[in-house]
């Protein structure tokens, strides 16, 4: 998120400081105008003295790492760095403070409509709440209580899953990297809402400007299945596309064995949990009131999920 951010930010004129840890490489930005500032999410003192001078703070930092219980150190820079950032904000006199929260923050509906910013957060009742999802809502509500207490102003957004280049790690491309191995052979029914990265980028600058103040924005692109999403990877990457839908009889199988290994001490990529995920109908969003409030008119997802792959394939990485 945060290198398109920039790119997109810097496209529009804007003057962009990006902090970053000491040490943290940045070579994949070295063609953008950035100035960079060394702050650490763990010291207020740090972000307080970047955010010196700043209008606008769009805080996008977090530890992403889905299907795990929270430990100390997500825990430490989701919840206490959201902390730090508020309290720093308020520190520098920012004028405004955008907090990219997540759609797994808000929850998931019943599968026969689209999920909204006003929906009721639900995970734990699906028995699908995450460490991810658990700290990046309890981020959320501090943002909220904040607003509510008068210390900031802020805007949340809840972007949903991105595609686009910058996938240093990689992270919704290593989707792509395991199609073209050959290691998804099917997909599944359940849903997920999918984005053009740089869209999103667009949508926070939108927030900062045209937001209301506490208000949730959900910036969303197409819904569709993962078997569908499969399949338009492959396409558009010339991949092997999946050859079936997985009877979710042998995925919960599969899932159980999972869980057995974890208990053990073996990892293994699935367990009950992402199982759930994989079937479930719910996790699908309108971005209506991004777009009636904010102007936020998102492309096509596989313009996003084009450029993810041509920026992975120029670096040797699909």
């Amino acid at each position: 998120m945060g290198g398109n951010l920039a790119d997109v930010a810097i496209a529009a004129g804007h003057d962009v400081v990006c902090t970053k840890r000491a040490g943290s490489r940045v070579e994949h930005l070295a063609h953008l105008p950035i100035r960079w500032a060394d702050a650490d999410l763990a010291s207020e003192d740090d972000l307080a003295r970047a955010f010196a001078g700043a209008e606008i703070v769009i805080h996008c930092a977090a530890i992403v790492v889905t299907g795990k219980d929270a430990d100390d150190v997500m825990r430490a820079t989701n919840v206490a760095g959201t902390r730090h950032v508020i309290d720093a904000c308020r520190r520098a006199k920012v004028r405004r403070l955008v907090h990219v929260s997540t759609v797994a923050a808000i929850g998931v509906s019943d599968g026969t409509r689209d999920a909204t910013e006003d929906d009721a957060f639900n995970l734990a009742e699906h028995h699908m709440l995450d460490g991810y999802a658990e700290t990046k809502r309890a981020a959320q509500d501090l943002v909220e209580a904040a607003v509510r207490a008068g210390e900031i102003d802020a805007v949340i957004a809840c972007p949903t899953l991105m595609w686009g280049p910058y996938d240093v790690k990689p992270s919704t491309g290593r989707l792509a990297v395991e199609l073209a191995k050959g290691r998804i052979p099917g997909g599944t029914p359940g849903t997920n809402n999918v984005v053009d990265v740089r869209d999103v980028a667009r949508g926070l600058l939108l927030c900062a400007e045209k937001g209301r103040t506490g208000e949730r924005y959900i910036l969303g692109g197409e819904n569709v299945t993962y078997h569908e999403l499969f399949t338009r990877i492959a396409r558009i990457g010339g991949y092997r596309a999946p050859r079936f839908v997985v009877p979710r009889a042998l995925a919960t199988a599969f899932g159980w064995l999972g869980d057995v290994a974890h208990r053990v001490g073996v990892p293994t990529a699935i367990d009950s949990m992402s199982v759930r995920w994989a079937y479930c109908p719910g996790f699908r969003f309108s971005h209506a009131k991004a777009a009636r409030e904010l102007g936020y008119a998102p492309g096509p997802a596989d313009e996003g999920i084009r450029a993810g792959i041509e920026w992975m394939r120029a670096r040797g990485m699909s």
